[in-house]
């Protein structure tokens, strides 16, 4: 057990010192605000506060954990011997820096509660971020802060066990679109075909006739194709699909096609399955909830996860959502467009509600991977940084969250790179 000597006992500080020294140290935590039973406790312990009592080994506050609300500031960002850190408190603390408070700043999202401009899709733009304008965004700052200060307690406190966890990988298929072109009808088959006509796209219009005519598989009909590489390979899934009305914005097959309700529940038979949001679920509760109760009908059991693989989260209204109807796990804490960690971490985490000064049940699993983002990258670019990425993973042995789209599989090199890469990200021995 490690024990924690604090003078007052905040939302703030329970929240990111049992993230870091529970969930990411494996450590059991208990505070205590009598001096008396902090020095006569003799296992691990520390103090946290402005200032150092006595000999202790001593984290000094920066103050951001004992406020409320959200107050902008200047964040000066320096070097932690090799890592990225902020919120220096000097050296008579026993740490150079903060960590509770600069982790509680990226887990919180503090920076999206401030004035910004969203991007054209309504999301906060990655380029706004601490972590992207110091080039730390392909960084797990957090969990390697919490390392740090696990050598730090090795040091200080010899002949304690510490808890170790095990690299792993997870991935996850968000299908938005289940078939390009079988069942979705004459009309819209005729339109789509008119319109690719007028836009030149003749490799299109040949598919598509191949595709009704039963010449050729759909292009975006690859689960038998990439469940059999999974299982070939030992890799695991989970699999989310989107239940919207037809709109500019979901060009999906109808909700109630029995076809798609069976595809979903076949699914589940290889892995854990979840609802991909719609673009208006994100910002409408009843939207949400009726996409909800559409996807519990076909599954028939509560729904647990859900994911925005697009569109991004819109901080706090989202959560507040997930919460009020009690969907318990999100995976959708990542930048749609690039690569890197959103939250600073590789570790899952619990909302912090801002607004309200609460911690929230609902655990965000932060996805480092998206392939959205490798429309804008070469194979080889995106092979150099997924393999960096994965390195700084495994060096404090997190998750690393990848999320594919069905799209992703279309047969010919295309598939065979996204397959290479994933066996690549998997294989648990490196590179």
């Amino acid at each position: 057990m490690v024990l924690v000597y604090v003078q007052k006992r905040s939302p703030r500080i329970t929240y990111i010192f049992k993230q870091l020294m529970g969930r990411i140290l494996g450590l059991n935590l208990e505070f205590t605000s009598k001096i008396e039973e902090f020095i006569a406790f003799k296992g691990i312990k520390f103090s946290y506060g402005e200032k150092r009592m006595g000999n202790e080994l001593f984290v000094k506050s920066h103050g951001l954990l004992d406020e409320q609300g959200i107050v902008k500031m200047d964040i000066p960002v320096s070097f932690w011997g090799e890592v990225p850190a902020f919120f220096f408190v000097g050296e008579e603390s026993d740490l150079p820096y903060d960590i509770f408070s600069a982790a509680f700043y990226l887990l919180s999202r503090y920076e999206e509660y401030l004035p910004h401009k969203k991007d054209e899709y309504g999301r906060f733009p990655y380029a706004e971020s601490l972590s992207f304008k110091n080039n730390f965004l392909k960084i797990p700052v957090v969990d390697l802060w919490a390392y740090k200060f696990k050598d730090l307690l090795k040091q200080e406190f010899p002949g304690n066990d510490f808890p170790t966890r095990k690299f792993k990988a997870k991935n996850i298929m968000a299908v938005a679109e289940l078939f390009r072109y079988k069942e979705k009808g004459v009309v819209r088959n005729v339109g789509g075909g008119l319109r690719d006509f007028f836009q030149l796209r003749f490799k299109a219009i040949f598919n598509r006739l191949k595709t009704q005519l039963a010449l050729a598989n759909d292009p975006f009909d690859v689960y038998n194709e990439v469940l059999r590489f999974s299982k070939q390979n030992k890799i695991s899934w989970e699999f989310m699909f989107q239940l919207s009305d037809y709109s500019s914005r979901c060009n999906n097959i109808g909700h109630n096609n029995l076809k798609y309700h069976s595809m979903i529940k076949s699914m589940g038979d290889y892995g854990a399955v979840g609802l991909l949001l719609g673009y208006e679920a994100l910002h409408d509760k009843q939207t949400l909830l009726k996409e909800k109760k559409r996807w519990e009908e076909i599954v028939n059991r509560d729904l647990e996860r859900a994911l925005s693989v697009l569109y991004g989260i819109n901080l706090p209204d989202l959560y507040n959502n997930y919460d009020t109807l009690e969907i318990a796990h999100d995976y959708s804490m990542g930048y749609p467009s690039r690569i890197g960690f959103r939250a600073g971490t590789c570790t899952s985490f619990l909302y912090y509600d801002l607004n309200l000064e609460r911690i929230s049940p609902l655990l965000i699993h932060p996805a480092a991977i998206n392939s959205t983002a490798f429309e804008y990258s070469s194979f080889f670019e995106i092979k150099t940084v997924l393999d960096r990425v994965r390195k700084q993973v495994k060096a404090v042995d997190g998750e690393l969250l990848m999320i594919y789209k069905n799209s992703d599989f279309v047969e010919g090199q295309r598939r065979d790179k996204f397959f290479q890469i994933i066996e690549r990200m998997n294989n648990d021995e490196g590179h």
